[in-house]
This record gives structure tokens, sequence and C-alpha cells, in this order.
């Protein structure tokens, strides 16, 4: 029998027993020891309709725009398949360049088609049918090969099926608490309902770091991994699986060595995060006494729970779109209102920044995108205030609840994805104009409303700080955002994650000179990105001159134990010696020294 050391790792990629080394990108840390449970998405609820002839134009380019979402999902799939080696790489490869195939003027896409335009087919219905035929000329075949491409067909199929509903199924609800999950790529949508304790881990094929199912996971506190492509190679539900989110490693069916080596590494890790909770109740302050509020983003109401444990003074960043996700409508004033009053409520006094609709990207509200759709690109499309003053009953329900909840709580109203001075001019108005409906009609309102801010996660937002200040109370940063649009590249394409540094020097430039405008014109200012939760950025941040930062619940206590360590006037010399740099590489080698003596 092996023996493996307390600082040794396994690293056989194949056993006798099946054992089997999986890697990915470390999206979420923590050690979880369980059972896997791979989300099975054959079941789809086909919504069978039939349409307008004047809408057959209509649906047969809703189809052509699901196939081409499919194409692109197994292109990545392939290129995460690269990262695998060896034959599992090239057989995995093969099969997406099948997949793709099948959807390339195919007697699946072509048959659909037809029928949208002959029967007055939805498309989803559609496609469903010609499945359904394809497989029953298939059933009384004797032979395996032509078995597997009828199970292809399928695959394919339901694939596509999934892209035009524009949502996942529910497949996953009926794992049991403590879950593995296993799948080829969990949602922000999918992780809305998660329920407590039900997953405590899971693993994808696709996703990046930095994306926005990994910033939950991490908010959540699930040790995940992403990108993990080999996994959906040879995994059945009930195997044991090790998931170490830090290292972005799983093993699959572990030999007794790996579970003796992991449990006790999970105690380790266990005992670690105690005696950080020691640490919930003494001041956030620096070894010079300035004091620091420490905020936590929310993206789900769960998530208030560990937010609070973790000794957050105040929630600088919730994010409205929960109340949108795996809707087939749009929740009136009176539902946001229910819903927003339960969180200020329970944060007993504590001030909560509530930002406005930011739909896109990843975050997809079904309703919206039925109504309007979405365009090639999303992240750069219609989305944040660009939607909102599209759509402005949007804004107003979003407004008028927040002012009414106002009343139960310290509330700020934050508009995402600002450009220009007009639109922050406009939703002023807009703001104005709700307050003066709702006084009309009886609601009790404060007589001061709550701040109106800018979330600055557009270089040009930042550029500009100074003509935003004219009309905004308040800033927030967001460094996800601004990172991906300063250097041009999607944190979420697996392809080019790899590349998104927040350490460039074009990123820190604009978030020096955002809170030094913020700080000259005394408006108040926060960093509510993942940057802010990194403990390696604290020195930084407080060397700017920051003194609010609002990040995931899980990393409070961390940064925390950070900022006590730090002296203010250490932090502002090593900041200016961080921007004389122009290398993202030396500057990350001097915080990381920095740190180390600090």
């Amino acid at each position: 029998m092996q023996v493996i050391s307390k600082d040794q790792t396994p690293t056989d990629d194949q056993s006798p027993n099946g054992r089997r080394v999986i890697t990915g990108l470390g999206a979420s840390g923590g050690i979880v020891i369980g059972r896997a449970f791979v989300l099975d998405r054959q079941y789809i609820d086909v919504s069978r309709k039939q349409i307008q002839p004047a809408n057959i134009p209509d649906e047969t380019e809703r189809l052509h725009k699901g196939v081409a979402e499919s194409i692109e999902q197994l292109k990545r799939l392939k290129s995460q398949s690269a990262n695998v080696g060896g034959a599992a790489s090239e057989e995995l490869g093969f099969l997406m360049d099948a997949y793709v195939h099948m959807l390339t003027q195919s007697r699946l896409v072509r048959g659909a088609e037809e029928l949208i335009k002959t029967r007055n087919m939805n498309a989803v219905h559609a496609v469903s049918e010609v499945i359904d035929e394809i497989a029953n000329q298939f059933s009384g075949i004797d032979d395996r090969y032509i078995a597997a491409r009828a199970s292809d067909i399928r695959e394919v199929g339901l694939r596509l099926m999934r892209c035009l509903l524009g949502e996942t199924d529910r497949a996953f609800e009926t794992a049991a608490k403590g879950t593995i999950l296993i799948a080829e790529e969990v949602s922000p949508a999918d992780m809305a309902r998660f329920q407590p304790g039900q997953v405590s881990a899971f693993v994808t094929a696709l996703g990046g770091a930095e994306g926005h199912t990994a910033i939950m996971a991490r908010s959540l506190g699930i040790p995940a991994i992403l990108g993990a492509a080999d996994i959906i190679r040879g995994i059945s539900g009930g195997d044991v699986i090790i998931v170490d989110g830090g290292r972005g490693e799983a093993i699959l069916r572990p030999t007794d060595d790996d579970l003796a080596h992991y449990t006790q590494r999970r105690e380790d890790w266990l005992a670690a995060r105690a005696k950080l909770a020691s640490l919930r109740d003494v001041p956030s302050a620096t070894r010079d006494g300035v004091e620091i509020d420490l905020h936590a983003n929310i993206e789900l109401p769960i998530e208030l729970a560990a937010a609070l444990e973790n000794g957050a003074t105040g929630i600088g960043l919730l994010r409205s779109e929960f109340m949108f996700m795996n809707k087939d409508y749009l929740p009136d004033e009176d539902e946001q209102y229910a819903e927003l009053a339960d969180i200020v409520t329970r944060m007993e006094g504590k001030p909560v920044t509530i930002r406005t609709l930011d739909i896109g990207g990843e975050k997809l509200a079904v309703a919206l995108q039925a109504e309007m759709g979405s365009g090639p690109n999303p992240a750069l499309g219609l989305r944040g205030i660009r939607l909102s003053l599209r759509k402005p009953e949007l804004l107003e329900a979003q407004m008028a609840a927040i002012l009414r909840v106002s009343l139960l709580g310290p509330v700020r109203v934050l508009i995402p994805m600002v450009v220009s001075v007009h639109e922050m001019s406009r939703a002023r108005q807009i703001y104005q104009s709700v307050a003066k409906r709702l006084r009309e009609q009886g609601h009790a309102i404060p007589d001061e409303l709550p701040p109106l801010g800018a979330m600055i996660e557009i270089p040009a937002a930042a550029l500009t700080i100074d003509a935003l200040a004219r009309e905004s109370d308040f800033f927030a940063i967001g460094t996800n955002d601004l990172t991906q649009y300063t250097l041009a590249i999607d944190r979420t394409d697996d392809q080019v994650a790899g590349l998104y540094d927040p350490l460039h020097p074009s990123v820190l430039r604009l978030i020096r000179d955002v809170i030094k405008t913020s700080c000259e014109r005394n408006i108040p200012i926060s960093v509510c990105g993942e940057m802010a939760g990194d403990p390696r950025y604290t020195p930084l941040f407080i060397g700017f001159g920051l003194r609010n930062l609002s990040m995931s619940s899980v990393s409070l206590l961390p940064v925390k134990q950070r900022l006590r360590r730090l002296d203010t006037r250490n932090s502002e010399q090593q900041a200016a010696r961080v921007m004389e740099q122009w290398d993202s590489a030396r500057i990350a080698m001097m915080l990381d020294d920095f740190n180390d003596l600090a």
C-alpha cells in the first residue's frame, strides 16, 4: 500500500480500481468528500403551441439562433477538452466535431425548419418531433453503431432544445443533501435553485474561474472546479469523489490512501476556518487605527446568513437579478418589495446597497429574453442602465420597491453599466418621478430620498468620473467588468480567461484615479468586485485611500485578518511604488513580497 505523507498528494492518473485524477480551474476553495450526482438533462418539458403564420420567419430565425448557440457551446467544449491530454482529449474532440456536424444543415435542423413552416409548430416542439421520429426509425435496427448514433442525435437535439428554451431543467432538484454535482455547465440560474446544504461541491466541464458562476460559488462557500472537460467521461451517479476546489483537482473513485489523506486535509481546512471565525467581532481597522468598512456582496437571499455570521457591517452590493431568475414573468413592484423587505429587515439597521437590474451575459431572465432576445454579444449589448432606460417600467418598478423598503432600514440605489452623465441624469429624473407618484398614492417614503449612485465598471465611466460626480451621490467600482472591458477579455471564455489580469497597470490606474477623484470630491466610494475579496490586494486598496470594501461573505474574515496587520502609511508607500511599474508580473511579485513582510 502506498504511504502518503501530509504534504504529498497522490498523482496517479489511472489505477485498477478506476481511480482518476481530473484537473480544472479551482474556482472556489475547500475540500469535500462525497458521492457524485451527475446532472441528467434528458427530460425537458416541451411547450407545444401553434404559431401564427406571420410569426414563422421569427420562429425560424429563433431556431437558427439556437443552432448557433449550440454549436458555440460544442466548440467551447472541444477547446476545453484539449486540456485533458492523451487519447481522452482526441476522443472528446472527435465527439464534439460529430455533434457540430449534426447541427450543420442536418436532417435534424432541416426537419425542424420544415415543421415550423408547414405545421406552424414552435421551434422547441418541432425539434422534439424530429428527435422522436429519428429515434423511432433507429429503434428497430439491431446494430450497436446505429443505436449509438441515435443516442448522439438525441443528445444534440436536447442541447438545441435547452438553448431554445433559454433555461435549464430542474433535474438536480432531486439530489440528496450534501451531494457533489457533476455537470457540463452550471449557470447562475441553476445555482439560484440550490437549496441550503443540498450541493456540497460541484465540478463542471465548462466555465472560467472569473465567471459569474465561480463568483457565486465563492459567495455561497461551495467548493467548485470549472473547466474540467474530462469530468464528462466515465463518471456515474453515486461514484465516490473528492473535490479540492483550491487546487482545481477532483479524484474519482479514490483509494483508501486518498480518503485518509484528504480527510486530514479537510480537517486542517476546517480548523483554519474556525480560527478565522474568532475575528468576527473584532474591529476591522488597520494597526494605526484607520477603520475600514467591510460589506458583503449578496447574489441570493440564502447568502445573507453567511454574511452576518462573517461579520459584515452592511451589504455593499445586493444584485437584484435573483428576483427575475427562473421566472417566465416580470415581478411587479409589490413582489419585489416583499423580497427586498425581507433582506433589509434581516440586516437590522445595517446599510444595504441595492443594484438595479443588470441582465446580460451569463445572467439571463427568461421573461426578458423571450420578449427582447439577446444580441450577438450580451456583455456589450442591451443590459444594465441601457435596458432600464429602454424599458423604463422595469426601472420604475424597482425604484418604487426600493423607496418603499427604505423605511425599514438604510438603503442606497446603485445604477449598473453607467457610461455617461446623461444616463445618470435620466435615472435621477425617473427616481424623483417615482417618488412623487408614490407620495401621491399615499405611500410613506422618506423626505430625503436614499442616495443614488453609479457603478464604475466601464472604462468610459472611469475616465469621466469628474463629470459623473455631478449626478452621483456615491460610486462603487466593479472590478470584474472594469478589468474585462479594459483588457477586451471575456472572463467567461475558456480560451482567454487565463489572460484576465486585474493587476494590469491600465486597470490599476483606472481604479486609483477613480478613488482619488472621489476622495477629493468627498463622494463615498467602495470597491465591490472580486479584487475586494482577495487579501493579496488589500494593501493596494488601503494605499489608494479606499475605506470601504465589499466582497463575498467567505472573504470577509481573511480580508479583515490581512488589514489588521497593515499600516496605512506603509500601504500608501507600497501603492505608490506599484504604480510606477508597467509589468503586471513585477507588480504581482511586489505585492507578494509586501504581504510576506507586513
